[in-house]
């Protein structure tokens, strides 16, 4: 596969849908396609890929794409099973995402941003581990102990984030010009392999500057409120924070 398909989710989170055209298809244990343009997330970052479907404007014909992930620069679809036999090569496909799941996901991703901004900020504390599902998340930071009344602090602190409707920002730099910028990377361990030449940045305005590579809302606003739910020692200096988004 060559890469150079058109990868919308990096430079529109709100793009839903598109056309496309069938570059390639695979057969075996799973049908994966590779599509000129797309809307799919591949998942990475502890953002979970995009689910929708693909549907053929020549006779209506739809398939469930249960997965996306990246493979040699491309974003590959893997198709649910299908009697009805794969998409051909030069088709043209409508790319629909499950886009409630996929909003879901850019409110959460953004959520967590903003306890990471909070618990840098207040306690200096370093993620060392993070996962999402819509919905609902957790962040694991470098503290060595942790208490109801300190959560709660976070929770607090947290929420009035979200609720001053902070612009959202993403950017992409020159890897010497986002390294320059003091603590960029958030995490224990920089996950940025040294190869990669140009570093996206989500920037929410006035707390938090990361490299990230994952879809978010343009504006705090849209996250609404957040909760604890839950908190954990995960090991001596590693402690774990549970969220979900205020919906009920």
């Amino acid at each position: 596969m060559t890469p150079g398909g058109e990868q919308l989710c990096y430079t529109d989170s709100y793009a839903q849908s598109t056309l496309a055209t069938v570059r390639h298809v695979e057969t075996g244990d799973a049908t994966l396609v590779v599509l000129d343009r797309t809307v799919f997330y591949p998942g990475g970052g502890g953002q979970p890929a995009d689910r929708g479907v693909l549907l053929r404007a020549a006779d209506g014909r739809t398939w469930t794409v249960r997965a996306a992930r990246k493979a040699g620069g491309e974003i590959v679809h893997e198709l649910e099973p299908d009697d009805g036999g794969p998409p051909t090569i030069g088709d043209a496909l409508q790319v629909d995402l499950d886009w409630a799941r996929r909003f879901a996901l850019m409110r959460t991703h953004t959520a967590l941003h903003a306890l990471c901004g909070v618990v840098w900020r207040d306690y200096g504390a370093l993620v060392t581990g993070g996962n999402m599902e819509p919905g609902a998340g957790r962040m694991d930071f470098e503290f060595e102990t942790m208490s109801g009344d300190l959560v709660g602090a976070i929770e607090a602190a947290v929420n009035d984030e979200l609720a001053r409707e902070r612009d959202v920002r993403v950017n992409v730099l020159a890897r010497d010009e986002a390294f320059a910028i003091p603590d960029l990377i958030r995490t224990k361990v920089n996950l940025l392999p040294p190869g990669i030449e140009q570093i996206r940045t989500i920037e929410i305005v006035g707390l938090d500057l990361q490299a990230d590579g994952g879809t978010h809302v343009a504006n705090t606003r849209e996250v609404g409120g957040i909760r604890v739910t839950g908190y954990e020692s995960k090991g001596r200096i590693n402690k774990r924070i549970r969220i979900a988004l205020n919906d009920d």
